[in-house]
C-alpha cells in the first residue's frame, strides 16, 4: 500500500462539490497517516487564494475552508500551479497560509511516488 497520496484538483468555485471533496480526501488521507500533498491546477488554484475557500460548500453542508484549515494546521503542502495561478492574476502573496506555488514538473515527481486522486 502506498504511503504517499497526491490529491489533484482542477476545478474551483465552479464546482463546489468536487472542490470540497478534494480538500476532504486530502484531510482523510492525512488522518489515516499518509503523507499528503494537495496540488491545485487550472481553476483549482482559486481555493488557495485568501478569502475564496470560505465561500465554498458542498451540498452535504461541509465547507472547503474547514478541510483546508485542517490541512494548514497539520502542515500538509498545498501547492498551486504557478502558470495556472499567474494566468488568473494570483500571486504568491495572495495565497493562504501554508500554500505555495509549484510547477508541473513537481506534480509529476510527486505523482510518480504516490497514489493519485484527481478531481
Amino acid at each position: 500500500m502506498k504511503e504517499n497520496v497526491l490529491v489533484i484538483l482542477s476545478c474551483g468555485t465552479d464546482n463546489p462539490n468536487r472542490t470540497t471533496r478534494a480538500a476532504f480526501m486530502a484531510m482523510i488521507a492525512h488522518k489515516e497517516g499518509k503523507n499528503v500533498n494537495l496540488f491545485l491546477l487550472d481553476d483549482g488554484v482559486f481555493i488557495a487564494k485568501k478569502g475564496v475557500a470560505e465561500n465554498i460548500k458542498a451540498v452535504t453542508g461541509d465547507a472547503c475552508d474547514d478541510h483546508l484549515a485542517y490541512l494548514q494546521s497539520h502542515g500538509v503542502p498545498i501547492i498551486a500551479c504557478t502558470p495556472c495561478a499567474k494566468s488568473r492574476q494570483i500571486e504568491e502573496a495572495d495565497l493562504i497560509e501554508g500554500a505555495r506555488m509549484g510547477t508541473g514538473v513537481e506534480m509529476i515527481h510527486l505523482a510518480c511516488d504516490a497514489a493519485v486522486i484527481s478531481l
